[in-house]
């Protein structure tokens, strides 16, 4: 099927448009890189303080840090009068979930924390009767 009569014009087609868009392509990239082939062979390119602006990663860094920053006191600000949710557990600070958030994900969500606290929590188990001999012999030593 490959070398039907539609699909060898379609080849053709693609050849040609391959290298009109090729030329096209060719001259907005030398454009965009101040390469002008009527411009003299020995003029120099700009300068590059011109062209980019070079900042150590210091600078970037205290940049952001202070954004950071600027934006946590606005937070802090908003949560006066604003509900403030907990990513980890969905509530906010008063306990409630969401106005979007269905029934079923607040159950289920429940019934994990429910699961979590109870595999966190000691609980008291029985003692082997060699546990209880080792503790019964740590009393006498005491004594």
């Amino acid at each position: 099927m490959a070398k039907s009569l539609r699909s060898k014009w379609r080849r053709k087609c693609k050849a040609i448009k391959r290298e009109r868009y090729g030329a096209k392509e060719l001259a907005r990239l030398k454009k965009t890189l101040g390469i002008d082939e009527n411009a003299p062979a020995d003029s120099d390119m700009k300068e590059i303080s011109e062209i980019a602006t070079v900042v150590d990663a210091k600078i970037i860094k205290e940049a952001a840090q202070e954004k950071a920053d600027a934006a946590e006191k606005l937070e802090v600000m908003d949560e006066d009068g604003k509900r403030v949710f907990s990513s980890k557990t969905m509530r906010d600070q008063h306990g409630n979930y969401p106005i979007w958030m269905n029934r079923r994900k607040i159950l289920k969500n429940k019934k994990g924390r429910a699961k979590a606290k109870k595999a966190t929590a000691n609980k008291t188990k029985r003692l082997s009767r060699k546990e209880k001999k080792k503790l019964q012999a740590k009393a006498t030593q005491l004594k």
